[in-house]
């Protein structure tokens, strides 16, 4: 199954360069990785163009068969060991 995930700009504090570092390492290393971004500039467009997602600050892809599997690995992301949020979508 595919998943991606938007990680929410609402952590505690802010993760630090080798915290990122250790998290891309394991995630490299769980096969489950697919890439990802911290967002930039954005547009809305269409009906509720007004309703944007400011909140989200990056997202990443992965590939899992089992979305405990990607959960378990998700648990170990600096936004959660910083108090934030990751929404995670099929």
């Amino acid at each position: 199954m595919e998943y991606i995930t938007f990680m929410h700009g609402n952590s505690d504090g802010k993760a630090t360069e080798p915290e990122w570092n250790a998290f891309f390492e394991l995630a490299g290393d769980s096969g489950l990785f697919r890439g990802g971004s911290a967002m930039g500039k954005r547009w809305t467009i269409g009906k509720g163009a007004d309703v944007a997602s400011d909140g989200i600050a990056g997202y990443m892809r992965f590939d899992a068969d089992n979305v405990d599997d990607l959960v378990a690995l998700l648990s170990k992301h600096p936004t959660i060991l910083h108090g934030g949020t990751i929404e995670i979508c099929e």
